[in-house]
């Protein structure tokens, strides 16, 4: 228990002046006499030919985001199939078309699912070109999509500009995500992370450590060894284990303060944490309890529900890195969650299916959530008979549309990707023993479905294993789960933004529904709780309750 409380403490340490510092490199601008852009970030613009003093409406912060994503789509996918004939290609091949199809998707998206063998399909110039670069601007683009958000309940521009793209991409990736992770890596370093280009033929090397630090820091998760962070190369010790459940948590969890900054309330910002801290520990007081008990032949003879986990981090650190990690789509494992107990797998699914707000991913957690605000503001308007109000801004059938569409997406492709897989008769057999048709273990092979369309809709990219998810169908489904549940969200988050920052700030009055404190945290959290309830708890019973109850 004191990895729990030493990530506590340190993000309790980290939690105000790594907050401020990200609302003041958003805000950077706005301050006479300070330097707008670094040398570096102004010779970026140059060449690539942008404005950064040009602002977006949503339009065109939408449109500049997609275009900027489909590139980075197309670079991956072409690097990936003619990697065997680039320098330091390790003898390896191009990879095949679904492959890296999914693959693309899958880092660009910010979910980095893996269906393939890290060590044995990527060449020593694809894992750092082009899964750790987009490791970096994945978890920027996120990142900017929220401070476009938090911009539109801050200022009221006549013309929607929610600023420029482009600036926030660069802005988070250079002043944030890339000093944080440089600062991570050497700390892996010095607990026997590799870093290396040097090959062998008695074990693998690789350039683990910067993209590990990276590939947590970001809340990317994919690894580039097969065992990913349960590997000794990667997560070799007990205090790494723990610098990389930090590195998950520190940039959303500090996102809620540089949210209460950038709006000029901070108590809007420990609102929102407040909420985020108690589904995290919920769910890690059910997984912790779920995974010491001792139900079943195997556990009781071992004394605990150690099969699939590291000796080396134990339960608790198992358990720790499992709920975090769900709950950051990040998708990084230390332990194999196929193989935990019905409840604590069911626990860390059903994390994901809150639409992963505990605290989220960089960017993705904190827009996630006041979303779900919003939500939460329509339902206590409606129950008090007062148009709803969030931040002083109205809110209308267009906001709330838009936060009800963002919101569905990732049912949508959870429920339909699920039922469809289940019904092929191809799916049994890439489900191994727990697909038998007619057996106790067909239960836990619909889990395991089920937590598939739920990783890539959420863009975790975690695998709950034992599905083999390698054939076509997989392949291209779980592809266009990842884009879907992506994208979607964000043009409808961007719509919300462009509708609000051109709305009027209305002062509050005795009306208004304060949305600080526990009056208001209780009706988010009880919000987010009831949709997740009603939208999954018949595929759960299907699933991870069923399997429990037997």
């Amino acid at each position: 228990m004191g990895s729990i409380l030493a990530v506590i403490a340190v993000l309790a340490i980290a939690y105000v002046p790594l907050g401020d510092y990200m609302a003041r490199v958003f805000e950077v601008g706005s301050e006479p006499g300070r330097p707008v852009h670094w040398r570096l970030e102004s010779m970026l613009y140059r060449v690539c030919r942008i404005d950064p003093r040009a602002e977006q409406t949503w339009v065109g912060y939408t449109t500049s985001l997609l275009g900027f994503s489909t590139a980075g789509i197309v670079f991956l996918y072409v690097l990936q199939r003619i990697q065997g004939v680039l320098p330091m290609n390790n003898g390896l091949p191009g990879v095949s078309p679904a492959v890296a199809f999914n693959t693309a998707v899958s880092f660009v998206s910010n979910t980095n699912w893996q269906s393939y063998v890290p060590e044995t399909t990527m060449t020593d110039l694809t894992q750092p070109l082009g899964l750790a670069v987009q490791n970096f601007l994945s978890a920027a683009v996120g990142l900017a999509v929220a401070i476009a958000l938090v911009r539109s309940f801050v200022t009221v521009r006549s013309g929607g500009e929610l600023g420029n793209f482009w600036v926030d991409l660069t802005r988070g990736t250079l002043r944030i995500l890339l000093p944080l992770s440089f600062v991570i890596a050497l700390i892996l370093l010095t607990q026997g992370v590799i870093q290396s280009f040097s090959a062998s033929s008695d074990f693998a090397l690789a350039p683990v450590a910067s993209q590990e630090a990276i590939k947590e820091l970001g809340t990317n998760g994919g690894g580039i060894l097969a065992a990913n962070s349960a590997h000794p190369f990667e997560n070799p010790t007990p205090l790494s284990n723990v610098v990389e459940v930090i590195a998950l948590l520190l940039i959303p969890v500090c996102l809620t303060r540089t949210f209460g900054t950038m709006v000029g309330s901070r108590k809007q910002g420990l609102t929102l944490l407040a909420v985020m801290a108690t589904l995290w520990a919920g769910l890690l007081a059910i997984t912790l309890a779920a995974e010491f008990g001792t139900r079943g032949v195997a556990a009781q003879a071992a004394g605990a529900m150690m099969e699939g986990k590291e000796s080396r981090f134990g339960i608790a650190g198992s358990a720790l890195f499992a709920v975090s990690t769900t709950g950051t789509s990040t998708g990084a494992v230390n332990s194999a969650h196929d193989s935990m107990s019905p409840l604590g797998g069911g626990a860390v699914l059903t994390n994901m299916l809150f639409g992963e707000i505990a605290p989220g991913g960089v960017g993705t957690g904190l827009y996630g959530l006041l979303v779900l605000s919003i939500i939460a503001v329509f339902v206590g308007g409606l129950l008090v008979g007062r148009t709803p109000e969030f931040l002083g801004k109205k809110l209308g059938r267009r906001e709330i549309t838009m936060a009800a569409l963002s919101v569905l997406v990732m049912p949508v492709l959870v429920l339909v990707g699920t039922s469809i897989s289940v019904v092929l008769d191809s799916t049994p057999a890439f489900q191994g023993n727990s697909g038998d048709p007619g057996t106790p273990g067909s239960i836990h092979g619909f889990t395991e479905v089920l937590y598939a369309y739920s990783s890539a809709a959420n863009n975790n990219g975690s695998a709950f294993g034992g599905l083999t998810a390698t054939s076509d169908w997989f392949q291209i489904s779980l592809a266009l789960a990842m884009l879907l549940g992506r994208f979607l969200p964000i043009v409808f988050v961007l719509a919300l933004a462009g509708s609000l920052i051109t709305s009027k700030r209305t002062p509050p009055n005795a009306g208004t529904l304060p949305t600080t404190g526990p009056l208001f945290g209780g009706l988010l959290l009880g919000t987010a709780v009831l949709v997740a309830a009603l939208t999954f708890f018949p595929a759960l019973s299907l699933g991870p309750i069923a399997e429990a109850l037997s």
